[in-house]
């Protein structure tokens, strides 16, 4: 694959309007969490989507949002350095929904990266009618006068995937394709373990406690003599609180935890998982530059 379109193209919008189920559909298979939970995201996570005649790398970034912490801070500052980088961005809004400020100022806050093209993309219209997906396409079309194109799409039902896939090849330079063939992912494996722990976690909780919930990863390994693979885990939160919900009445919030998270990772690893967990407090870990350091923000 040495003369084809290949490049990269970055999802934006508020937070929770199904950037990275986008993501995950078009790469097909999961290489970015999903959570009701808005700001979910907290990594520019690659997914990498091969076709005979191109090469999409999709950088999934963390929602634009007003920061509150330190962390909310350097996730801003993440995305500003991705829309910098990219050939094409592509901002989300879901047709459910009627745009509104938040939409209005990301979208214009896109003049600054003269560079990138610019693609509007009206998501879950599989839970929109066709009144509401009209008006959606015509307030998302309003916002810009520079869009190159602008597609309404479902990432759960798979319609209109293929019609976002030719628009954004076509915006795509042309060279050789920068990874091989069948690599979906630049995220390695202690990574994505780490996010699908986190997933499992942040299942169910309430209110600030999605925000102080981090991961690490601080072993996978094959046990010896066994077809097992151990991994070993911490689940950091930030008050004694907060443990004790992560942990639930006799461990029971944390089994289930375990035990879903170990349904994802034991397909990635291939093979069955001995997981084990553990839940530490970092005390206000989103607001220390030390902390976030060491925690890879």
């Amino acid at each position: 694959m040495t003369d084809i379109r290949c490049g990269f193209v970055t999802f934006v919008g508020r937070p929770n309007v199904g950037k990275s189920t986008l993501t995950n559909a078009l790469v097909g298979e999961k290489v970015a969490i999903i959570s009701e939970k808005p700001q979910t995201t907290r990594r520019a996570i690659r997914g990498i989507l091969n076709r005979p005649d191109g090469q999409l790398i999709i950088v999934d970034t963390p929602g634009i949002h007003r920061p509150r912490t330190l962390l909310g801070q350097r996730l801003n500052d993440l995305v500003e350095q991705v829309l910098g980088d990219v050939d094409v961005i592509a901002f989300c809004a879901p047709a459910t929904e009627k745009v509104g400020p938040g939409d209005r100022r990301i979208a214009a806050s896109l003049d600054g990266y003269r560079r990138a093209k610019k693609v509007a993309i009206v998501t879950k219209t599989d839970a929109a009618s066709r009144d509401q997906i009209t008006e959606r396409l015509l307030e998302v079309d309003a916002l810009r006068e520079d869009w190159d194109a602008v597609i309404p799409l479902s990432a759960q039902s798979g319609q209109q995937l293929d019609v976002v896939v030719d628009e954004l090849l076509k915006l795509m330079p042309r060279g050789p394709a920068l990874y091989p063939d069948g690599v979906v992912t630049d995220e390695s494996v202690p990574d994505r373990v780490a996010e699908m722990i986190r997933e499992a976690a942040l299942a169910g909780v309430r209110d600030e406690l999605p925000h102080s919930i981090a991961v690490v990863v601080q072993e996978i390994a094959p046990r010896e003599g066994s077809e097992l693979t151990d991994v070993f885990a911490d689940i950091i939160v930030e008050r004694d609180s907060q443990k004790a919900i992560i942990i639930g009445h006799k461990g029971s919030r944390l089994k289930e935890v375990g035990a879903r998270a170990r349904a994802q990772i034991e397909p990635l690893v291939g093979s069955r998982v001995y997981l084990s967990l553990h839940v530490r407090v970092a005390k206000e870990w989103q607001r220390d530059p030390k902390q976030l350091g060491r925690l890879g923000f």
